[in-house]
């Protein structure tokens, strides 16, 4: 059984720098890892990926050939990732047996709650591969500054969620630069837990903007807290303490934590809830280089 992360999230809220800056934390803990690029339109990675889309397709040829946009373009190369299969297949094999696979998605939103090409892809690796994979979205925290943009920030989340039907969790990314955003409205534990969202009426109210929307973004509240489902935690890319926790976030959901013990129902739940054998924070150091 391979494990593995599948980081999604809007353009700019920093998923090639988390691909980067995680596979360096989880080579120093002792894992051997492979990024995986699966965005077309990513020229200029930051790491060494063992899979680069771009080997199959790229999005500069596909924009000119049929003429299209980079949302289009994107869209298509999805498609075509999804109809040549195969070809990701093949490439992963060899990577099965000892290595954490981090999959480096596109940022265009569309494709993870409109389009099914993307959802596709991963579903066959999951089913073809044997593969257990969390979806990591990130947000980038700046987000929390604005109360529209938050508040839209929460239902991409949870359409995104609904969409990939995987195990989950939610980045607030770029938290050490939030300060520089500006005061917030509210304690960040407001943003990371989304509580009551009826208090960031008062705030939308203030702008003549935002109140002639009033009822609108009620109901999309409600919408929120109907489900849910949504909630996140923060990171500092380079933090090692701060990697570290997401990673047992992580290691909890897509069940790495549990791999090779043969135990009962009770004994998981208890390696689950208590703190594992190994030692996230072992090393003094972390370097990110970005």
């Amino acid at each position: 059984m391979v494990f593995g992360q599948v980081v999604v999230g809007p353009p700019g809220s920093g998923k090639t720098t988390y691909c980067n800056g995680m596979s360096q934390f989880l080579n120093l803990i002792g894992r051997k890892v492979a990024i995986v690029n699966l965005d077309p339109a990513n020229d200029s990675l930051p790491y060494d990926c063992a899979v680069n889309i771009e080997d199959l397709v790229k999005l500069s040829d596909v924009m000119i050939e049929h003429s299209l946009g980079p949302n289009g373009g994107l869209v298509y190369c999805m498609d075509y990732l999804e109809k040549n299969i195969d070809w990701l297949e093949e490439r992963l094999k060899p990577l099965l047996k000892d290595h954490y696979l981090l999959f480096d998605f596109p940022g265009q939103v569309e494709l993870f709650f409109l389009h099914s090409n993307a959802k596709n892809v991963i579903m066959k690796l999951i089913k073809k591969l044997n593969l257990q994979l969390t979806a990591v979205h990130l947000v980038d925290a700046h987000l929390c500054s604005d109360p529209g943009k938050y508040i839209s920030a929460l239902l991409l989340t949870l359409s995104t969620m609904l969409h990939l039907e995987l195990p989950h969790i939610n980045v607030l990314s770029k938290i050490d630069l939030i300060e520089s955003y500006g005061k917030l409205a509210f304690n960040l534990d407001f943003y990371t837990d989304v509580q009551d969202l009826s208090y960031l009426q008062h705030h939308l109210d203030k702008d003549p903007r935002s109140a002639k929307y009033r009822k609108l973004t009620k109901e999309l509240c409600d919408v929120v807290e109907h489900f849910s489902l949504v909630n996140f935690t923060t990171l500092d890319i380079q933090d090692k303490e701060s990697v570290g926790n997401l990673v047992k976030l992580i290691d909890k959901t897509n069940g790495y934590i549990f791999a090779g013990i043969d135990a009962s129902a009770v004994e998981f739940s208890k390696i689950a809830m208590g703190t594992p054998d190994w030692d996230y924070y072992r090393y003094p150091f972390f370097p990110l280089l970005i």
